[in-house]
């Protein structure tokens, strides 16, 4: 196609008119960075999500029936577990109960949020017990003078807990006196430390076997949660309108996204805004194609008068300008593309950007880039360079041969 190629001659000839080239070159940045930026900023959004989606998930159930005014717990919970677990999609059904209090340990104190657990062989586990920082799942299994405590890795260095070691639980309204509730007190032998990764479940939490947990909190064979674990968490909803007709009215099936709302849709927004934000760097690269067109079409006049008298349609002549923006828009995404992916690579494999973990609750900034992001992200460079290309390429066509050539 004779088009592009006078639009490829047209971009590597050497002009009279410096300051084309040099806008050529802009443009061709411009585009370039507005792709890498876009590349990285959806990774760094979507390393987020899926980081703490993931270690939330972790440690948390995809779905959890619970009470809806909470009180003496989920009756029959040993008959509705198995009937729950028959639900497509669900890989299993397990008790749990959720508890507070405090730990105490050698140096100092903290609050802990106490989970019971079913820790039989057969029980499933979450994620994050099946792999403990230290110690082991026997602590809590075996029959020991001390009941089993796991405790987040976060948790054990605050207080100064060590695996093998004794802390002690203290639960505010434990005991209930002729004079009013008062504290009770539990020795707990340290079974094991986990670490999710994410700060907020190991910088608080606890796990006990059920039945330790019942007794130290004076409860009989009770539950106050049913956790499903899936295997598809994007299945939660479908899930939890099948088990809000198994379970009753007194119990409520919420799924994941309704326990993570907040947080989710807080990266879900800023994802959005950088979309937006981001994509004003296309619009400007955008405005540079524009101008370097306009100038191209009138240092080329000559060019294109001489060819519209040999012939050249006037639809020939607008191809030759759209090509030169597609040519300019197509080598910028390549570069941001390479550039942008490149980056995402290394920052993620050599951790480029540490974090606050108490803060962010992950040690360092999460690249994860997507194959469909870039392909949406170089599709939007492509059409805003070729929307950028329609005012020039009707320009050149309105260029009348005879005039152009008069003074020649």
């Amino acid at each position: 196609m004779f088009e592009l190629f006078i639009a490829r001659r047209y971009l590597r000839a050497k002009r009279k008119q410096v300051v084309i080239s040099v806008i050529t070159a802009i443009s061709v940045i411009g585009v370039a960075a507005g792709v890498m930026a876009l590349v990285i900023a959806l990774a760094i959004n979507n390393g987020f999500r899926d980081t703490l989606q993931r270690n939330l998930l972790g440690a948390t159930a995809h779905v959890s029936i619970l009470e809806k005014q909470p009180g003496t717990g989920i009756e029959h919970w040993e008959d509705m577990a198995p009937k729950l677990a028959r639900i497509p999609h669900v890989r299993s059904a397990a008790p749990a109960l959720y508890e507070s209090g405090y730990v105490s340990g050698p140096v100092q104190g903290a609050g802990v949020a106490i989970k019971g657990i079913d820790v039989r062989p057969s029980a499933p586990l979450a994620d994050t017990l099946r792999h403990l920082k230290t110690g082991s799942l026997d602590g809590l299994r075996a029959a020991g003078d001390l009941p089993g405590i796991v405790l987040g890795a976060r948790l054990a260095e605050n207080i100064g807990a060590v695996t093998g070691k004794q802390v002690q639980l203290v639960i505010p309204n434990g005991q209930l006196t002729p004079f009013g509730p008062r504290p009770s007190y539990v020795r707990l032998r340290v079974a094991g430390t986990f670490e999710s990764g994410f700060y907020d479940l190991d910088a608080n939490w606890g796990f006990l076997s059920l039945p330790d947990a019942q007794k130290a909190f004076d409860l009989t064979d009770v539950v106050n949660s049913i956790e499903l674990m899936l295997d598809d968490i994007y299945q939660a909803p479908q899930v939890a309108s099948v088990a809000e007709k198994l379970i009753g009215p007194k119990l409520a099936a919420t799924t994941w996204g309704e326990q993570n709302k907040q947080l989710l849709g807080a990266l879900t927004m800023e994802r959005t805004v950088t979309v937006v934000t981001i994509g004003l760097i296309q619009l400007v690269a955008a405005l540079n194609i524009l101008i370097t067109l306009i100038m191209m079409v009138m240092e080329k006049h000559r060019d294109i008068a001489i060819l519209m008298s040999m012939g050249a349609k006037a639809s020939q002549i607008r191809k030759v300008f759209v090509y030169e923006g597609a040519l300019i828009g197509a080598v910028g995404t390549a570069v941001g593309l390479v550039i942008g992916y490149g980056v995402c690579y290394f920052a993620q494999r050599y951790q480029w950007v540490k974090l606050d973990q108490q803060v962010y609750s992950i040690p360092f900034v999460p690249f994860e880039p997507r194959a469909l992001d870039g392909i949406w992200i170089a599709a939007a460079a492509m059409a805003v360079s070729l929307i950028a290309t329609l005012y020039p390429a009707r320009s050149a066509t309105r260029i009348a041969p005879v005039e152009s050539l008069r003074y020649e």
